[in-house]
């Protein structure tokens, strides 16, 4: 069973490859007992590549579910952060270096360990994990994605550069605003009391709102 599962290692993620015949099921098992098997290639923050149109829509769910559980951003995109490389006529070390350093950035997740209060501003290149609230007034600004434990009521934007496929996660998702690249929405008026986390992303180039399982 340990070889349903093949983890190649990227500087932006890591690419899983499957066997040949393994079924779905297999597949979430063998993954499910590498996470929880604390394998060193699952770390917080590190963003998890599945072939795009490998798993229908709902398994690819399945592990987007499963992977957030363990603090993980999943994808069907492999592609590197949207950064352009230096240009042929400015390849100077200098120039190469400052590329270098934006690209390991992208990569990163910040971590803020408390709740961001009205008037803070939070704003980062990568995505962002918040253990604590975003209150009325605070402002959440990444690259990536944003996971919310705990409710949010400010304004958040996520995929600020223009990644679609980055998302806004939170137990309880109230946003003043929410932005995910250049989509703009709010949360529905009605105050809808549930024990399920909700997400907020892009389908059919509009934000949606769904629960989704921590």
């Amino acid at each position: 069973m340990s070889d349903i599962v093949t983890i190649k290692g990227l500087k932006y993620g890591l690419q899983l490859t499957f066997a040949k015949g393994a079924s779905f099921d297999d597949v979430q098992a063998n993954l499910l007992d590498k996470l929880q098997s604390g394998n060193g290639f699952f770390m917080r923050g590190t963003t998890v590549f599945v072939p795009k149109g490998y798993f229908a829509e709902e398994q690819n769910e399945a592990l987007r579910r499963m992977f957030h559980r363990h603090g993980m951003l999943f994808s069907t995109e492999l592609k590197r952060p949207n950064l352009a490389p230096p240009s042929r006529d400015n390849s100077s070390k200098a120039s190469a270096q400052k590329f270098k350093e934006s690209v390991e950035e992208a990569q990163k997740m910040m971590v803020i360990n408390r709740t961001v209060r009205g008037g803070q501003e939070v704003k980062a290149n990568c995505s962002v994990l918040i253990c604590g609230n975003v209150n009325p007034g605070a402002q959440v600004i990444a690259g990536g994605s944003i996971d919310i434990r705990g409710t949010c009521r400010g304004f958040v934007h996520a995929g600020a550069f223009g990644d679609k496929t980055a998302c806004v996660v939170a137990d309880r998702l109230m946003p003043a605003q929410i932005r995910i690249a250049d989509l703009i929405a709010r949360a529905p008026d009605e105050d809808i009391k549930t024990n399920q986390a909700e997400r907020a992303m892009i389908k059919d180039n509009m934000i949606i709102f769904e629960p989704v399982a921590r």
